[in-house]
């Protein structure tokens, strides 16, 4: 189910059609933004309150000569609200932009200048409470172990097609111990440059784009541990190249122990992510507790292999960049099939942030992941005679 981006209309879009139109580059994403050109005065802004932000020239001698313009762009790429005319300096959000306030999902500003994006983006990401978390005991494909099914959140099913789930729902709403949750409310905005996560493995470097608009608190968390060092000198500890079935499955890390059983000391509340486990699809790996994630992540290695992991996983980024070092750390030799454990486990060197590349407007972020697996390249170097 799609949810909008704001609690009131986006306010003026008649120029839209036209600026989209003309900032569309047919050569796909623009070039990674080496600045932050517009940047807030601070991390987190309460609610009906001023967003101070700064607007920088940051190489530039001058301003374009019809001034800066802000688009407040959402994850598919739709333009929900602009101003025109910006000038350096320091100004205030939420003015310039009259929808920021009532936003309920994130959003991204972007910078152009003279028809082109410039810069990184500038992520506003509304701080809400999520629903209560509903669950059914069931049993795994195997017939014996069993395991916490997530049905759905709130009075929302994840299938709302499945008469069993529906049932259980209804029965749980009759129930004297019924708990509705507290209906969420805006409690503020967590505002910030757009990062992406860099990993350095053994295999090469894998970039991951966070996706804050489908699971904002988990790409924070995420963002956090890779930017203070969490993550330095981990392992992968769990490779899961191929399931029961045959298909690819996933690759697994962020255990700073190595056991599989380690992670950052805090427990983060299951968030309903829209996002499919499709390859190169970064999630978070968990218990059976629906709020037991912590660190450890991992990586789906195709669709058919972890398409039963939506809604029961939170998935909140995709790789972009790295599927040959996916590949190959998921071609690890397996010291334990029952536990996936690598022989000699792929090792994370680091993680970095770096500036996301900077939006166009009116194409989806999601275009960005990595479509294809990796197949080492073919010798096609016909075959003659040998020299003696």
């Amino acid at each position: 189910m799609q949810q909008a981006f704001a609690r009131s209309g986006a306010g003026r879009l008649g120029i839209l059609a036209m600026l989209v139109a003309a900032i569309l580059a047919p050569t796909g994403r623009a070039a990674a933004a080496d600045e932050d050109l517009l940047s807030p005065r601070r991390l987190y802004h309460g609610v009906d309150r001023p967003i101070p932000v700064v607007l920088a020239l940051r190489g530039r001698t001058e301003p374009p000569a019809e001034g800066f313009t802000l688009l407040l762009i959402g994850g598919d790429g739709t333009v929900v609200d602009s101003a025109e005319g910006i000038e350096p300096g320091e100004f205030d959000l939420a003015s310039v932009l009259p929808v920021v306030p009532d936003l309920v999902r994130t959003a991204r500003v972007q910078v152009i200048a003279d028809g082109e994006p410039v810069g990184t983006p500038l992520v506003v990401q509304p701080l809400i409470g999520r629903e209560p978390v509903r669950t059914v005991r069931d049993l795994r494909p195997d017939g014996e172990t069993r395991y916490t099914r997530i049905i759905g959140h709130g009075e929302r099913l994840l299938d709302p097609e499945n008469e069993d789930d529906r049932a259980a729902l209804e029965a749980m709403m009759a129930s004297p111990d019924w708990d509705p949750g507290e209906t969420p409310e805006p409690s503020g905005f967590r505002i910030h440059p757009d990062r992406d996560v860099v990993m350095e493995t053994d295999f090469g470097e894998i970039r991951i784009d966070l996706a804050p608009e489908s699971a904002p608190n988990t790409a924070w968390n995420f963002r956090h541990l890779a930017e203070h060092g969490f993550y330095d000198d981990t392992l992968v500890h769990r490779v899961v190249h191929y399931d029961r079935t045959g298909r690819r499955f996933v690759i697994q890390g962020g255990d700073p122990s190595g056991t599989g059983n380690g992670g950052p000391g805090w427990d983060l509340p299951m968030e309903p992510s829209n996002l499919p486990h499709d390859l190169g699809v970064i999630s978070m790996a968990r218990a059976d507790h629906p709020d037991s994630a912590g660190s450890q992540w991992f990586i789906a290695l195709s669709r058919e292999g972890t398409a039963r992991l939506d809604g029961q996983y939170c998935a909140f980024g995709w790789a972009t960049s790295g599927a040959e070092a996916i590949a190959r750390i998921a071609d690890v030799e397996i010291e334990d099939v029952e536990t996936g454990r690598p022989t000699h486990p792929p090792r994370v060197a680091r993680m970095r942030l770096v500036p996301a590349e900077p939006l166009t407007p009116g194409e989806d972020r999601r275009l960005s992941r990595i479509r294809a697996w990796w197949t080492p390249p073919t010798d096609e170097t016909p075959e003659g005679r040998r020299p003696r």
